[in-house]
């Protein structure tokens, strides 16, 4: 049996896929797929998670603890009466992001959720990112022994000395991406194994509003 493992960057899927897609992707059904399809035995799902002073340890956790989490931020909301509205709203989204991180817990996946942090640009800008990207080729890299196939889910082009290391260590490469916003040279380097995922929207679709 030909053994799967599945990696998924969630800001490269979210931004590079539900946005410019036009259409919400139900995770639940993109789980059952990727095991009907591919018989996938682990899909790893990469993401960050606003945590609002969260106390996260980076040299013995490789994932927030997600009930933590939302215990966290559940106390910090019913201190409401010393935020602001917009804190409110602000902490009640991120809130709906964690119980979000929390389904695809049960449906399945493995979760790899880091903290969000702040960085300056050099136009003064500040910039919100995770940086799961490395986290997801380490794993990649450290995960290789025990799969024969790799589907990655993502068009980012960071991804492609570690694609071409696997493939030439004989893996079987298969990347899922927006293919109008998949990097020209994973393109390239996928051919014909490359999947958009705009001809999935019937399979994989959310049919309501609801996460």
């Amino acid at each position: 049996m030909i053994r799967t493992y599945v990696f998924i960057d969630a800001s490269n899927l979210f931004y590079g896929g539900e946005k410019s897609l036009g259409w919400k992707i139900d995770y639940r059904k993109l789980f059952l797929y990727l095991n009907r399809k591919y018989n996938a035995q682990k899909i790893l799902f990469f993401g960050g998670a606003e945590t609002h002073k969260f106390p996260y340890d980076y040299q013995t956790q490789e994932s927030i603890p997600m009930l933590d989490l939302e215990a966290h931020l559940i106390d910090i909301l019913r201190k409401h009466d010393v935020l602001s509205d917009a804190d409110v709203v602000l902490i009640g989204r991120h809130l709906q992001r964690v119980r979000f991180f929390k389904k695809l817990e049960d449906f399945g996946y493995t979760l790899f959720i880091k903290p969000v942090k702040s960085y300056g640009q050099e136009d003064g800008v500040m910039k919100r990112k995770a940086n799961c990207d490395v986290d997801m080729a380490f794993y990649l890299m450290r995960e290789q022994d025990n799969f024969d196939r790799v589907v990655v889910l993502s068009g980012d082009g960071d991804f492609l000395p570690v694609l071409k290391y696997l493939k030439n260590k004989g893996k079987d490469v298969l990347i899922m991406a927006r293919g109008e916003r998949t990097a020209k040279e994973i393109r390239q380097f996928a051919g014909g194994k490359f999947m958009d995922f705009e001809y999935l929207k019937y399979l994989l679709g959310m049919t309501d509003k609801k996460q």
